[in-house]
């Protein structure tokens, strides 16, 4: 049986409605092999914005089955990695790496706008997938010729 090589990265923003929404969904597609999503906001909005799901919606991703949660409701959770687009001290949160991504909050934005950050957000989630594909150790083969990869 194969375990989960993913790396547990959790996506914080101020309200979890659009910035880490966005950084949850793109990692959900084109990651999964490398990492096990999920965001936060140092203060949940209601809901997801509207321009965040017709923006994500352009990529065919859908994000409508998410929705905000607090980084409180995450204290608990040890992750690998933490990427804070909040600007904010994140306290609480146990990770291996801070990483912090100088994102606008488009919650306010015109559309237009909105996806310029989207699209920020896609280069910078590729990036991280990327580079967490690069440390993950190569598989080895067992045996002279045995043909058996070992994961």
């Amino acid at each position: 049986m194969i375990e989960n090589p993913g790396r547990r990265v959790l996506f914080v923003c101020f309200g979890n409605a659009c910035r880490s929404q966005m950084a949850e969904g793109f990692a959900r597609i084109y990651g999964p092999d490398a990492m096990i999503p999920a965001s936060a906001g140092v203060s949940p909005a209601s809901a997801l914005a509207p321009d965040t799901i017709r923006a994500m919606r352009e990529k065919n991703i859908d994000v409508r089955s998410q929705y905000p949660k607090s980084i409180r409701q995450m204290r608990g959770v040890k992750f690998d990695v933490i990427v804070n687009m909040s600007e904010a001290f994140l306290p609480g949160l146990t990770g291996g790496r801070l990483v912090e991504w100088e994102v606008p909050d488009p919650v306010s934005m015109e559309y237009a706008d909105h996806c310029r950050v989207r699209d920020l957000i896609e280069r910078n989630v590729m990036n991280l997938i990327l580079e967490l594909r690069r440390e993950r150790k190569p598989p080895q083969f067992k045996g002279q010729g045995s043909g058996r990869l070992e994961l």
